[in-house]
């Protein structure tokens, strides 16, 4: 673990007092804990001075001491050990925590990291011109299925690409971080499979209610009383006014089985056709080209993910520019194709990928407001 240390005497403040509303509020956090157990409340009240000052000082750790009848080494122990907190000041508009732990690390933290050189400082813990930004390189935060990821205050930022991560710390410096959306920056729930649910993805199969509950089939409703209590006899069965709908129904699916109407003795039912899917020689097919050196990387259109990028592959389509090209005709033989039910014009893939063709990721965040996927 790094060394932590206070900031040196002379950017540390003379004292510490909470406002009044955070006075109030430490005070009915303390009540929370058993009584001999109030030091407990040591890390909530570091955090809520470090959410007042924007980092913790010197003052504040001996003031929540003395309100928790701690002795000052126990109070900066526990400020020394967390990373969450800041011994230092800190950028007033932003401080990104890059996670460098492993996972992150393999999947490009070195590239955030040098956006943060590049964007803010070229050393850790160091203030930008404006005293606006800082940042430092931390531990895992937690959120490995999402690598690589940042951590601003108390939001954390994940699936993140350099591009990505310079146009949050942009929002952020121009007092607009509310702006940039917290989690993931790809298409995903939290921690989902980014390409989709690839497990217990089918609806519950719904249960047959229970014998006694279940509804009578409104086609096997008896004949009236008067017809129900007379014998059955061979009348029955030429007198249509003493058959019951479900014998009515029964007997006109015999007569059109004998007309080759229906499906032979002993077949399944005949299931509903499916809708046919387009020809791979209909005029309106979109043209494809052969596969190029340099391959667009189609899931950074909303709605299309590892299985659908490769059968648009497969039918030679590998740009943003050949999908942004597309005309209505065209659209809607690759919506039918891909058995999408409008889906393609729903997720707008011409806009998206007119402006992915145009300036990428960055262009995209300029028209959308937010990252692809």
């Amino acid at each position: 673990m790094s060394v932590r240390r206070l900031a040196e005497d002379t950017v540390q403040p003379p004292s510490f007092a909470f406002s009044k509303e955070n006075a109030a509020w430490a005070k009915a956090t303390i009540k929370k804990y058993p009584k001999g157990r109030e030091q407990s409340a040591v890390i909530p009240l570091l955090m809520r001075a470090q959410e007042q000052d924007g980092w913790v000082t010197k003052a504040a750790i001996e003031s929540i001491a003395d309100m928790l009848g701690m002795a000052y080494i126990r109070v900066l122990e526990v400020a020394t050990f967390y990373t969450q907190f800041q011994l230092k000041p800190v950028g007033t508009r932003a401080h990104v925590q890059v996670c460098g732990t492993t996972p992150c690390m393999l999947r490009g933290a070195e590239d955030l990291i040098n956006v943060c050189k590049k964007k803010i400082h070229a050393e850790p813990f160091a203030l930008n011109a404006g005293g606006t930004l800082s940042w430092e390189e931390v531990e895992c935060q937690g959120a490995c299925v999402n690598a690589p990821m940042v951590m601003i205050f108390k939001d954390t930022y994940e699936d993140l690409t350099a591009t990505q991560l310079e146009h949050i710390i942009d929002r952020f410096e121009a007092g607009r971080g509310t702006d940039v959306r917290p989690g993931p920056q790809v298409d995903r729930i939290y921690s989902a499979p980014a390409g989709g649910l690839t497990s217990l993805n089918e609806p519950e199969p719904k249960k047959a209610a229970p014998r006694a509950t279940r509804k009578a089939d409104p086609e096997a409703v008896s004949v009236p009383p008067s017809n129900a209590a007379k014998p059955q006899t061979a009348a029955a069965e030429t007198d249509p006014t003493l058959k019951t709908p479900a014998t009515a129904k029964k007997e006109a699916a015999a007569n059109a089985e004998v007309k080759g109407e229906t499906r032979a003795e002993g077949a399944a039912p005949a299931a509903k056709p499916a809708t046919a899917k387009p020809s791979l020689e209909d005029k309106n097919r979109p043209a494809g080209i052969a596969r190029p050196a340099a391959v667009d990387d189609l899931k950074l259109i909303s709605g299309v993910g590892p299985k659908i990028e490769g059968i648009l592959h497969d039918l030679g389509i590998f740009t943003f520019a050949q999908v942004a090209a597309w005309k209505k005709a065209e659209r809607e033989w690759v919506d039918g194709y891909l058995n999408f039910k409008g889906r393609i014009e729903r997720d707008d893939w011409v806009k998206q990928a007119k402006a992915l063709a145009k300036g990428g990721e960055a262009e995209y965040i300029r028209v959308f407001g937010k990252t692809p996927r």
